[in-house]
């Protein structure tokens, strides 16, 4: 219960991907304001930020080695979503294993017991197998929600790895695009009302 609560909270999607972030550097970065306070305070704010200002510290050089950089930043922002989710899963599949090792515990000691005092006592037969029976279902009761929980967080992840994807694209795309000062916009009409 402790795993899934702490990557509920560590996984919230304000958290990894802050809504307007991608469109606030893609202004930033059109109208040229990328000083590196900017680019350090935006690394510190989430993954999506993280992965922003890797592709911004590069932003001088080819479009290729800034993907190249945005894809081995996103391999560490993956692992770091990816914590503990390998514990979860293992908890998953273990569970019914120890619940099933559990239950074989149980009926090695009811066929002891039968050994000993003999199957006169149709209640001790009873309750020795509902022992068993009571292993097995706690540990389906532990592998379920952990299952379920690892599946779900693997989902969540796999969505946020294409937002992010997305967004990176959208900022290389705006890289791409050159930065005019507002004086070269006015300049072609001024020379044509001069001619």
């Amino acid at each position: 219960m402790a795993l899934i609560v702490e990557r509920a909270w560590t996984l919230r999607r304000t958290q990894v991907l802050p809504p307007g972030l991608g469109k606030e550097v893609r202004s930033w970065a059109s109208g040229g304001k990328l000083d590196p306070a900017h680019i350090d305070s935006l690394r510190a704010t989430s993954p999506l930020g993280a992965l922003l200002a890797a592709a911004l510290d590069v932003r001088h050089r080819p479009r290729e080695q800034i993907r190249e950089r945005i894809e081995d930043v996103g391999r560490h922002l993956v692992h770091g979503m990816e914590r503990y989710l390998n514990t979860l899963g293992s908890i998953a599949s273990a569970g019914p294993l120890l619940g099933l090792f559990g239950t074989v515990v149980g009926m090695i000691q009811l066929f002891l017991g039968i050994l000993d005092h003999g199957i006169g006592d149709v209640n001790q037969l009873a309750g020795g197998i509902g022992k068993a029976l009571v292993c097995t279902a706690a540990g389906m009761v532990v592998a379920i929600p952990a299952l379920m929980a690892h599946r779900w967080f693997r989902g969540r992840i796999a969505g946020y790895i294409v937002e992010m994807e997305h967004e990176a694209m959208q900022l290389l795309d705006t890289l791409d695009t050159p930065v005019q000062p507002a004086a070269d916009k006015v300049w072609p009409r001024t020379a044509a009302l001069v001619d």
